[in-house]
């Protein structure tokens, strides 16, 4: 293991943990994972054997670093003021890491990453760029998600209106050979459309095209980036025994402990690299959270006393050399000394993100081998997609989207907060400073006062996130869908809707999948004043009494469940 950047203090759960390590030498884990045999995980090798194309691709896109950074000195010389990523989940997460993380470099152009269908952003995004002077950046590796396409409809047609506009000159696609999106590409004749290895799934497709285009239009150093990616790769190659080998240790302690029931695995980061968390979220969830099993990725949540939390956790710490640490360092101390195991993860400089990427993708591939998982599909996700797809169907038929049941409050899920449990602030909202803070705020007062875990998505983006990990995991999860008031009206060009009747459609697909497996699930309208009414709720959570759920009271939330079903 590379000492000097992993490191873990894990308590009594260490000999397990060992045990576990043994095994792997044992039976080869190492080795058999780089030689992609699929036997590691599944008996047959659907959506295995050709979703491993993420162990090499660092080292192959060394290759493709001049022609990335031609195409963005390319863009600078042309005068480009900004660029918008239309993506979502895998396509999306990465590129907003990296933008969180770096910015752009001077003389490059401000990147936009747009994974949402909310009105209100698109409205921001719109008014914020200079559509003659914007590149727009297409990015799915299916080549036809609904929310790319629509988002691709409005801006063509937001450029073809602008003064002095080069048309299809500023479109480019990333996205898997043969896809809609590749011949949509060159039928439009746009600038470039760079073809990715086709054998990587979404979530593992950061060191690929997916966040190498992005990287390079930032402004970053390719070949630094690519070479920490190259570097913890070999650090987990398949000869380094599995107690040496980072990816694996990692992989080892997560399902290990996932399966002595601590399966919230904590992000904690340094303030520079905060926003890794969105990325690995998805990682985790959409990889492990299957078959009733899985890891419950907790990202961005307000730290508090030891006493908050129960015996469910594990904590991992990013924690990056010359950053604002100290306090984070004294809150994770604490923890440690408290008893929580914690996994410190040291970062030189902030390009060993690079290395992050690698050695988390490695540690879910061993983790879901622990689990008994099959960590490359997403067998839930595809539910809400198609209940989408029905109500705007009966959009087109009636107008409307059919109206959804309003019983139920945030009292009634807090009914059911036990140990083990968590809670999904499931938010149909503009992201803004305003809202990060009240949802913040809501997060710590159920962390304090209910001892409760909580996860917080904006949707539609959480949907090719935690989506599949909310249906397919462990049915321990308590939903809360916050939705604002869907405004203002903008049409999706060539579609009998607007984009707020999409996103309504998304928030009512994804409520009736929720509800489809019983998952007890609350729906908040906000209005227009959203994080004061976020506000509002995190101040009723706090002044309720509270007190333990009793079996009759969980009967009755049942019993309203099971009537809202029916």
């Amino acid at each position: 293991m590379m000492e000097s950047r992993v490191s873990a203090n894990l308590g009594p759960l260490q000999p397990a943990v060992e045990r576990a390590l043994d095994e792997m030498d044992r039976q080869l884990v190492v080795p058999r994972l780089w030689g992609k045999d699929h036997q590691l995980w599944k008996p047959e090798p659907t959506e295995i054997t050709n979703r491993l194309g993420w162990l090499t691709v660092a080292e192959q896109m060394l290759e493709q670093a001049g022609r990335l950074h031609g195409f963005a000195q390319s863009a600078r010389e042309e005068g480009f003021s900004h660029v918008v990523l239309l993506g979502m989940g895998g396509s999306s997460l990465g590129p907003e890491v990296l933008r969180c993380t770096f910015g752009s470099a001077r003389g490059f152009p401000r990147l936009w990453v747009l994974d949402s269908t909310v009105p209100s952003l698109v409205r921001e995004v719109t008014r914020s760029i200079r559509p003659a002077k914007t590149l727009f950046i297409l990015a799915s590796k299916s080549g036809g998600t609904i929310e790319v396409m629509s988002l691709f409809a409005h801006f063509w047609n937001l450029v073809a209106r602008a003064r002095g506009n080069r048309g299809a000159a500023q479109f480019l696609a990333i996205t898997d050979p043969g896809t809609g999106l590749a011949s949509l590409a060159q039928e439009r004749n746009f600038r470039t459309t760079f073809v990715n290895p086709p054998d990587i799934g979404g979530r593992y497709s950061v060191l690929s095209f997916f966040g190498l285009v992005p990287a390079a239009l930032l402004g970053l150093d390719l070949e630094t980036l690519l070479g920490r990616g190259v570097e913890m790769a070999r650090a987990c190659g398949p000869h380094v025994p599995p107690a040496q080998n980072p990816g694996a240790y990692l992989g080892a302690v997560m399902g290990t402990l996932g399966r002595f029931g601590r399966n919230k695995v904590t992000l904690v980061a340094s303030p520079k690299v905060r926003t890794f968390g969105l990325w690995a979220e998805q990682l985790l969830a959409e990889s492990t959270g299957k078959e009733g099993k899985g890891l419950i990725p907790i990202a961005e949540e307000p730290l508090a006393a030891p006493a908050c939390y129960g015996q469910d956790r594990l904590f991992t710490y990013l924690r990056l050399n010359g950053d604002a640490n100290n306090g984070t360092d004294r809150q994770v101390k604490v923890l440690e000394r408290a008893g929580q195991p914690v996994v410190w993860l040291t970062l030189r400089d902030r390009y060993d993100l690079a290395a992050q990427f690698f050695l988390w993708e490695f540690a879910t591939a061993v983790a879901g081998r622990t689990l008994g998982i099959h960590p490359f599909d997403q067998p839930n996700v595809q539910e809400s997609k198609e209940n989408t797809s029905r109500i705007l169907a009966e959009v087109r038929r009636s107008g409307t989207v059919p109206p959804v049941p309003m019983d139920g409050t945030l009292a009634d899920l807090l009914a059911q907060a036990g140990p083990g449990k968590y809670l999904a602030i499931l938010a149909y909202m503009c992201p803004s400073q305003k809202a990060d803070a009240a949802l913040k705020a809501l997060r710590k007062t159920l962390l304090v006062k209910y001892h409760l875990a909580t996860t917080a998505g904006y949707g539609p983006r959480y949907l090719h996130s935690t989506g599949q990990l909310h249906k397919g995991g462990p049915d321990t999860g308590l939903f809360l869908q916050l939705v604002e008031d869907l405004q203002p009206k903008i049409e999706v060009p060539g579609a009998p809707y607007t984009f707020g009747t999409l996103a309504e459609a998304q928030a009512v697909g994804d409520l009736q999948s929720l509800r489809a497996h019983h998952r007890p699930v609350v729906r908040v309208q906000l209005g227009r004043q959203a994080p004061a009414k976020i506000r509002t709720l995190s101040r009723e959570a706090s002044q309720a009494r509270h007190r333990r759920t009793t079996r009759t009271a969980r009967k009755s939330v049942r019993k309203r469940a099971a009537r809202r079903h029916r």
